[in-house]
Formats: C-alpha cells, structure tokens, sequence
C-alpha cells in the first residue's frame, strides 16, 4: 500500500497536468460512470492529499475521494498519442495536457463535501501537511497500552505512516515496537514525531522512500542510495549499525522489522 509520501507526490505531480482545466472524466470500467458524469468536463481546482487520501476539488463544488489501498495505482499519459484504456480502468482523466488511468483503488466516488469532511475527523495529523500539530498524536499514544508498532499503523493516530516508514522511524528513534504507549516519555513522543515528519517529507522529495542517511551508507556520496541499500531495518537480515540479527513480529497484520538491540524492549 503506497505510503503517505507517494499521495503527497501524485498530487503534486498530478496538479501541474489537471489543475486550473476542464477534465473529461470517464469510467472504461463501468461502475464508476454515474460519478464520473456529474463531473465530466468541470474545471479541477485543486488536488489535496492527506494521509492516504486524496481529494479532487472539482468547480462543482464537489469533491472526488481516491485511496489507493493494496491494489491501487495511477498511470500517466502526456504524449500526443495517449493509448485506449487496456484493462480494468475505474477512472479516466483527460487534460489538454495530459491523460491519467486509475485502476485497482479501494475507494474512488464523487461526493457532497461532508463525506471528505467525515473522512478527515477520523484521521490523525499528517507530518508532511506544513501546519500539522502533533498534540492529537501525542494524546492517543500516552493514553493507550497498544504497543507503538500497532499505532503508528492506526491512521486514526498518525496519517500516512505505512509498514516501510514504522520500521524505519522505530530503528531511528531507538524504540521497541511492543512498547506501550503509556510507556512514552514526551521527549520520546517528540522525536517520533520530528522523525516520522523529516522521514515523509524527504519521501515527497525523493520520490521514494529513502531512511538511511550519508553518514551510515557506504554508498558514494556522488551515486544514488539504491533501494536496497536505503533503509535501516526494514528487510534487513541484520543491523547495519550493530550487526545484530533483525526480528520479526507481526504487529497490525504486517510484518514488522527491528533490532533487539538497537531498541530495547
């Protein structure tokens, strides 16, 4: 399931295509077409990500929902020659200067602007939305006895952290995945926080997820990290910093990664 990073970057990149223009909006699959056709040739105002979710603003005054879930993804067209829909396309849009396919979302609907404000009050804050506060975080994680692992994948207590980024913000902070939240200290749940912020954004700039720094890659300075190469424990057989061997846990119906001695329990 793509990551908070990668819906900050779609919308960034989708905006520039579809934004400020009308959009032919169709359904090559079908059971999206009634949606489609009460926005079907509007102006796009503006596309906005949160968390897992993105929001199309249409001139309508109506707001299209898409998350992407496990399946999910976007194909983009910008040449003269864009292809016919091939396969099970949910979703079509169609700029002057650009085409852009959905298939495979969880969720993609038109709806009355309440439904985005009702998705919104149950999510938690972004770390890569500029204004974000984090006090919502802190107060559902020092009052619960769920291990941290499990709430950092709640989106209802953090927005947009996946399975990559848990491990990895855990492995940074030093923190055990099984501890309880009530466990945290605030300087704890402040550097979760300046972590998991610095880690997301990063993402939207890289186009990919990226945790481990310079310092502790042997990778040359003037070449990129590979992918491989680029986290610290998430798929690691053992630590990069301590040689240990990495642990496994299944935590929120993922697998979770972490080193029992880089973060003690």
């Amino acid at each position: 399931m793509p990551e908070g990073h990668t819906i900050h970057r779609i919308a960034r990149d989708h905006s520039k295509l579809l934004t400020g223009r009308p959009v032919h909006v169709w359904s090559p699959q079908g059971p999206f077409a009634p949606d489609a056709a009460r926005v079907d040739g509007a102006t796009l105002e503006r596309i906005e990500p949160y968390g897992k979710h993105l929001f199309y603003h249409w001139s309508t005054g109506e707001i299209g929902h898409v998350h992407l879930g496990l399946f999910g993804k976007f194909k983009v067209f910008t040449d003269d020659d864009r292809p016919q829909p091939q396969g099970a396309i949910r979703m079509r849009l169609e700029s002057d200067s650009a085409t852009i396919d959905l298939s495979g979302p969880t969720a993609c609907t038109i709806d009355d602007p309440s439904v985005r404000t009702g998705i919104l009050a149950r999510l938690g804050p972004d770390p890569i939305m500029r204004r974000a506060n984090p006090q919502q975080m802190y107060d559902k994680i020092s009052k619960s006895r769920r291990g941290i692992g499990d709430l950092l994948m709640d989106q209802s207590v953090v927005a947009g952290i996946g399975n990559v980024y848990r491990a990895e913000v855990l492995f940074a902070c030093g923190i055990h995945p099984l501890r309880p939240g009530t466990d945290l200290d605030p300087a704890e749940l402040e550097l979760l926080w300046t972590t998991i912020t610095r880690m997301l954004r990063r993402g939207v700039k890289d186009n990919r997820i990226v945790t481990m720094t310079r310092a502790d890659s042997d990778v040359p300075r003037n070449r990129p990290i590979p992918r491989a190469d680029a986290t610290y424990a998430y798929k690691r057989d053992h630590c990069v910093r301590c040689g240990t061997e990495i642990q496994h846990l299944d935590i929120a119906n993922r697998t979770s990664y972490h080193c029992p001695t880089c973060q003690p329990r």
